[in-house]
């Protein structure tokens, strides 16, 4: 396999199928990787990445093949994918005892990863807004969007993605963010893949994780806003361990709604 390069601020690491993700990695300490949600990169953790080294953190953001600085294949776009490709990260850059932290659909792959590799690397798991274990409904599972609802997602991305996005975008937010942060946001989303986009949408409708829980046996916190649609009900039956952090002013978007209770919240669990 080709070295990984190393840039200042982070790395190009290979893996696998002519494929190299974007590693942001900042600071010295306790490793917590972060892995981001739809529709944008790592990048959406900029109030994480300019706060948490300052305290102590090794800040690892990852941008997930076809966000951010990662490459945009045109296929490879299941969870298992990416938490194949998180694995070769984890071993590249020799990362041990880390906090994980998954944001919307970043939790449900962060979920995956877990199951998937026996929690290679991980010793701690924060799952914040999280998309598991899953994120539309079924016969048997009442919470969540009918899966057309997703599918129709998919299909408004391939006609008019920029106000796909928009419309998306402004879901997030109980409190309203200032415009100059909205256009900053969508910014960064339109820098997503858009193959990529529709095909993380695709795994969002139809993954499930139900049975992955279980198989989960590092300390958990669930992070979750008062005002999130999202139910987590079924997060906190499958790991009934775990300390549940509601952020209170917050909707699904509680990294930017209250960043400093979440920056907080993680030094916290980090140090426990």
């Amino acid at each position: 396999m080709t070295q990984r390069l190393t840039t200042a601020s982070g790395h190009y690491v290979p893996v696998g199928g002519n494929v190299t993700l974007y590693v942001e990695d900042v600071g010295e300490g306790k490793p917590v990787v972060f892995i981001h949600g739809l529709p944008v990169g790592q990048a959406m953790y900029e109030y994480q990445r300019n706060v948490l080294p300052f305290k102590g953190i090794r800040y690892i953001g990852i941008d997930l093949r076809g966000f951010g600085k990662s490459d945009r294949p045109f296929n490879g776009y299941s969870y298992n994918q990416f938490a194949d490709d998180i694995r070769r990260v984890f071993e590249q850059l020799e990362i041990e005892n880390a906090t994980l932290v998954g944001f919307s659909m970043g939790g449900a792959v962060a979920v995956r990863y877990m199951a998937r590799h026996q929690g290679y690397g991980v010793s701690k798991l924060v799952l914040a807004s999280a998309a598991t274990p899953l994120f539309t409904q079924r016969p048997d599972y009442p919470y969540g969007l009918p899966v057309e609802v997703v599918e129709s997602l998919v299909e408004a991305a391939q006609q008019d993605r920029p106000q796909l996005i928009e419309g998306f975008n402004s879901s997030l937010f109980h409190q309203k963010p200032s415009q100059a942060f909205v256009d900053w946001y969508n910014r960064m989303s339109l820098e997503t893949d858009p193959i990529a986009l529709a095909m993380s949408l695709k795994s969002l409708a139809y993954e499930d994780s139900r049975e992955e829980l279980a198989q989960i046996h590092v300390p958990v916190r669930i992070f979750q806003g008062k005002h999130d649609t999202m139910s987590f009900e079924p997060q906190i039956n499958g790991f009934p361990d775990a300390k549940v952090i509601v952020f209170e002013e917050s909707g699904h978007g509680l990294v930017f709604e209250e960043k400093d209770k979440f920056n907080i919240e993680i030094l916290k669990f980090v140090e426990a």
